[in-house]
């Protein structure tokens, strides 16, 4: 081998030996790769990159699994209305984020884009300084560039760390976290709240047709700023209080709450009857919105069939679900100021980056009105001033602060 041939192998070696494959599994009818800290065991569905089930809490006498598994992963259906479906699971990404049921600019993406519903492929299993990480990465074919994702769990803490590097995709185009949690059967227990708010609204127009056996309880394009005050569909009808969950079974919801784009956004969801807390951080100048899926068994067509029960804290920059030609364009939201997409360049990399987790919190702790930064924590405040402090690197957000 020639001298300097040689010398470039010997260079790379280092690099060559840390990469590790990762260890397989089926998962509810879908080959995933798994990813495991002492506190944390995931699976990511090879098929749409769907996180879920994850395993928190995993090395206390009472582990907690937050996210939704779709009822319908074990049955064997194929042919679904839209590719998605077929995994759909706890949190992926999705880019155009939405519907995308209007052609843009001559691209024509399924719903949530390529990237949620074909086939991922693995580039690397590593290990260091106490953090695991598993990077996948997806080539979309409609709109050409190059999405890698690198999940990362550190020891000792009951997080994931999310960082997807787009590269290429030149454009606008809406993005985000698509975290959907198991919603429980007791009415009211979860309490759900995020940062504050500078504006919130119903889904525009009708999120629920019932021509296909689906039904909505809350108003169309109709504004507010509070999520325990959201206006009802039913003329007369109370407000809707979305800080208490489950509620109104028998229907499908979607609202959009706005960011203060100012430090670190949060999301919470606390389960007050099992004690514990799923949290999300990010950078509101980056993923500057909040989207609530509320589905309570409101869907009755296939594969729904009036099964799915589940709540999506979904972090987006986007117009509501209405897919990218919605949200590049002129909308109800863009001419208020509030951006609903991000702009892609074809030689820059754009990195997207989110940490969710769960934490156990005290007896009687209620809805998160607040949340203190330090140094490798950050403390949630509830409505009644108790507080849990959580161990978590949030400076990996990076341009957020503190």
């Amino acid at each position: 081998m020639p001298r300097l041939a040689l010398a470039v192998v010997l260079a790379f070696l280092p690099l060559l030996a840390a990469a590790e494959p990762a260890k397989v599994e089926t998962v509810d009818s879908q080959p995933s790769w798994i990813l495991e800290s002492p506190q944390v065991r995931l699976a990511v569905t090879k098929l749409g990159a769907h996180m879920a089930p994850v395993t928190f809490l995993r090395d206390s006498g009472a582990p907690v699994q937050p996210y939704h598994v779709s009822p319908w992963q074990n049955e064997g259906l194929k042919d679904f209305p839209a590719p998605v479906l077929a995994s759909l699971r706890g949190d992926w990404f999705c880019i155009p984020f939405g519907g995308n049921g209007t052609e843009f600019r001559g691209e024509k993406h399924p719903p949530h884009g390529e990237v949620a519903g074909a086939p991922w492929t693995f580039v690397d299993a590593r290990r260091a300084g106490g953090t695991s990480t598993l990077v996948l990465a997806f080539e979309p074919t409609v709109r050409k560039g190059r999405i890698v994702k690198e999940l990362s769990l550190v020891d000792g803490q009951n997080a994931v760390y999310s960082k997807h590097t787009v590269t290429g995709f030149a454009g606008p185009a809406p993005c985000g976290h698509h975290a959907t949690l198991a919603m429980p059967d007791a009415d009211g227990v979860f309490r759900v709240s995020t940062s504050p708010i500078a504006f919130g609204m119903t889904n525009p127009s009708r999120f629920s047709d019932p021509a296909k056996g689906e039904y909505q309880s809350l108003a169309i394009a109709a504004p507010f700023d509070d999520l325990a005050r959201v206006p009802a569909l039913e003329k007369g009808a109370p407000d809707a209080d979305l800080t208490r969950l489950p509620a109104r079974p028998g229907h499908a919801d979607l609202v959009q709450v706005v960011n203060r784009p100012e430090g670190i956004a949060w999301t919470c969801a606390v389960r007050t009857d099992e004690g514990w807390m799923w949290w999300a951080l990010k950078d509101p100048k980056v993923l500057g919105s909040t989207l609530l899926w509320i589905e309570n068994r409101g869907r009755h067509g296939s594969p729904w069939n009036g099964r799915n029960n589940c709540l999506g804290l979904e972090d987006v920059t986007t117009f509501f679900a209405d897919g990218l030609a919605a949200s590049a364009g002129d909308n109800l939201l863009s001419r208020r100021g509030f951006p609903t997409a991000l702009e892609f360049s074809a030689d820059r990399p754009t990195e997207i980056r989110y940490i969710q987790g769960v934490s156990r919190v005290p007896a009687g702790f209620g809805k998160v009105v607040g949340a203190e930064f330090a140094p490798g924590q950050v403390t949630f405040v509830d409505e009644g001033g108790t507080r849990a402090t959580v161990p978590v690197k949030h400076e990996f957000l990076g341009g957020a602060g503190g």
